[in-house]
Formats: C-alpha cells, structure tokens, sequence
C-alpha cells in the first residue's frame, strides 16, 4: 500500500499566518505539522510516500523533509498542484504514484492520538472498495457529516447545516485503484470544488464503502482554535509519554 499526504490549500483560516508559507510547515507543539501525518503513516508500515502540495512555499517542504531522513526513508515524492481545485482533484495527482496499488490517503492538517496499522490491515484484506476513519466531535458541521442507519451509512453530507449524526469523517481515508477512475467523474461542487465526499458517496452507492471508529483523540489543526488543540494534546502526550519512560527508568 501507498501513501499520499495531501499539504496543499491556501490555509485562509489561518491567515496572516499563511501569508507567507504553507499551513502544514506550522508548529504543531515541537514539530511542524506535516510530520504527523508523516509519521501516521510509517507508523502503519506505509514507506512507499507521496506529497501533493502547492503555492509558494512548495520547495519548503523538500527542504524541510528532503529524502525522509527524520523518519529513516530512503526516498519522498512530491507532486506540484497548481490552483485550488480541491481535496478530489489534488489527490489526481497521485494517479501515476499509486500505479494501481491501494493507496492511505491522510489530509496533512490531521492530528491523531493512535495508531492506523489496525484499520490498514483490515483494508489490505478487503478486495476492493475504500474505507473511511469516522470520529464524533462536537462540531460535525465543519467536516463530512455520515448517515447511520442499523449500523450502515446511508449518505455522506459535506458541511451540513443540520447534520444528520454527530460524527466526523475525518481525513483518513483507504481506496482501491478504481478512485482515479472515480475522480475522473467527478462535478465540482457549490463551493467550486471537487469533493472528496462525492468519492466517499460514489463507493457508497457501489455498496463498496466500510468504516471504523478511530480510538483515541482527533483534530484538523486548520484553525486557530484547532492549531491550539492540537499542540495542547501532543505537548500532554508527549508529556506522559516521558514520564512513563523516567518510570520505567526509575524502577
């Protein structure tokens, strides 16, 4: 299986932040926040790793990143996209990358507490088909918004007024080789983009879309109220995990 990190996107909610560089080489506590997602993915034992990015600060990212030698890679691939078409249509981009493989996609401002590996092995043995990471959160009306019914999704809303569950889906999400097939069908939405949620709904109507809770805590840091949580979580994780090795240490 395949990575793809998709660090693209103006980053407006940030601004005057992003004025003048790209939001996922922001601090996110003690390190920029492109290596989470980085490490999301190592961690599940995913090397093989694309970055769609874009805009000015571009070449930030091979300087901060170069061959992956913070994460003990060989190699990093990169991929330009050029003008704001969206999630669906930065992800285009990786068409040639994932080579029919099975690809992990992870939106480069997702910050999580746990481990994917579990959620990617079971992925690695379903034939065909994607799978979404859902999280409940108190505002699902910034994000993808699912329909459960008897345990199944119904429909997927993106940004619903009104949601219909108080669950997220969050910027996790595994395809099969059919996505590039799928993008390539796509309309751009009201927002004049292409929707990952259109391919989520795609899968959906084939019967072939399945999904699991994420364990542990979730958040985008695409906001300032987000950034702040998400540095406040990794900095008490960070935190707990040193004390628990001074523990072991002591003992």
């Amino acid at each position: 299986m395949k990575g793809i990190i998709l660090a693209g996107g103006i980053g407006s909610r940030l601004h005057p932040l992003t004025r003048v560089t790209n939001k996922h080489l922001l601090p996110v506590y003690d390190k920029p926040m492109i290596y989470y997602p980085m490490q999301v993915l190592v961690d599940a034992g995913i090397r093989d790793i694309l970055i769609v990015t874009g805009g000015n600060s571009a070449g930030d990212f091979l300087k901060l990143l170069k061959n992956g030698n913070d994460f003990d890679l060989q190699q990093l691939n990169f991929a330009y996209q050029e003008g704001e078409g969206g999630i669906a249509d930065a992800l285009r981009l990786a068409e040639y990358f994932a080579r029919g493989e099975k690809i992990c996609v992870v939106l480069g401002d997702n910050i999580i507490e746990s481990s994917i590996r579990g959620a990617k092995e079971v992925f690695e043995r379903q034939l065909h088909g994607a799978k979404i990471l859902l999280k409940e959160v108190p505002d699902p009306e910034r994000f993808g918004v699912p329909t459960i019914e008897n345990g199944k999704i119904t429909r997927i809303d993106e940004k619903p007024k009104h949601p219909a569950s108080s669950f997220a889906v969050i910027g996790i999400y595994f395809y099969d080789w059919t996505v590039f097939n799928r993008i390539r069908s796509l309309k751009r939405s009201a927002r004049g983009e292409y929707e990952i949620t259109d391919i989520n709904n795609s899968y959906l109507r084939d019967h072939q879309l399945t999904y699991e809770i994420l364990e542990g805590w979730w958040t985008d840091a695409g906001t300032f109220e987000s950034l702040l949580q998400a540095s406040s979580l990794v900095r008490a994780k960070t935190l707990e995990k040193s004390q628990q090795i001074a523990n072991v240490r002591a003992a």
